[in-house]
């Protein structure tokens, strides 16, 4: 029995909708990209594989959104009540502005499995699938809380170096992998993002800090637009030039710059 047989064959025996459910499943096994309790948007969820996957993972104290050009058809049991869907088309702005006003506040993880329609011309068919993937990721940082996860899908080829390039400025930590459920034969790839990074400082920055608190390991703390930044060989009330080397969601970490 070939793979692609065994995962068609399961999804019909477990009743998913799709063999892609079992992506989705590999992907949040390898990473945790979603847990109980969150909100999740699904772009690019038609027929619905993705969404039961999510419905599941969330429980019932959580909810998804998908969205899709094509309709969606309900979901069976009482997953379907953690399910809102969406027609309409994710490159176009008046659906972009329907998901942030279906997530309606703070969400959790965005995963898109969107693909374009298929020319048979390879080097167009990537393109859009990189246009896509940027759409999704536009999105993302639109919905996405701080310490939010993110998976999108797109073909190997030109630009994804830089696609992914970009996600390292807006993730804690990001990663390219390719799931066991994929085709052989298929050139996707997903890029997982996990925690969203909504910090005002970014690694490399420097800048002119005051030291308005000392933590219980010893730093001196400052405070950037609400956001604590540890350094190390600091005291309340000093002023310092500081270079940010690493960012955490909800703080960062830098050292003092020797101006000598």
């Amino acid at each position: 029995m070939t793979r692609k047989d065994d995962y068609y064959n399961r999804a019909k025996q477990e009743g998913y909708r799709s063999r892609a459910a079992y992506k989705l499943k590999q992907l949040d096994d390898l990473e945790n990209v979603i847990n109980g309790g969150d909100t999740v948007v699904d772009l690019g969820a038609a027929p619905g594989g993705w969404l039961q996957v999510a419905a599941e993972k969330v429980g019932p104290r959580g909810n998804v959104i998908g969205v899709d050009l094509q309709r969606i058809k309900d979901l069976e049991g009482t997953i379907d009540e953690r399910v809102e869907t969406i027609r309409g088309d994710m490159t176009e702005d008046r659906t972009r502005e329907r998901v942030i006003d279906a997530a309606g506040g703070e969400v959790d993880a965005v995963v898109s499995d969107m693909a374009p329609n298929m020319s048979g011309e390879y080097s167009l068919d990537q393109a859009r699938s990189l246009y896509l993937a940027r759409q999704a990721f536009e999105t993302a940082l639109e919905l996405l809380d701080t310490g939010g996860n993110f998976v999108v899908k797109v073909f190997e080829g030109p630009d994804v170096d830089d696609l992914r390039a970009d996600l390292d400025d807006e993730f804690q930590y990001v990663r390219a992998t390719a799931p066991k459920a994929s085709r052989d034969e298929s050139s996707e790839i997903y890029l997982i993002g996990k925690g969203r990074l909504t910090a005002p400082v970014r690694p490399g920055d420097e800048l002119e800090v005051e030291i308005v608190d000392v933590g219980s390991e010893g730093d001196g703390i400052a405070s950037i637009e609400g956001y604590r930044l540890f350094v190390p060989s600091t005291e309340e009330g000093d002023v310092v030039t500081v270079r940010v080397n690493d960012v955490k969601p909800n703080f960062g970490f830098a050292e003092p710059v020797d101006r000598d």
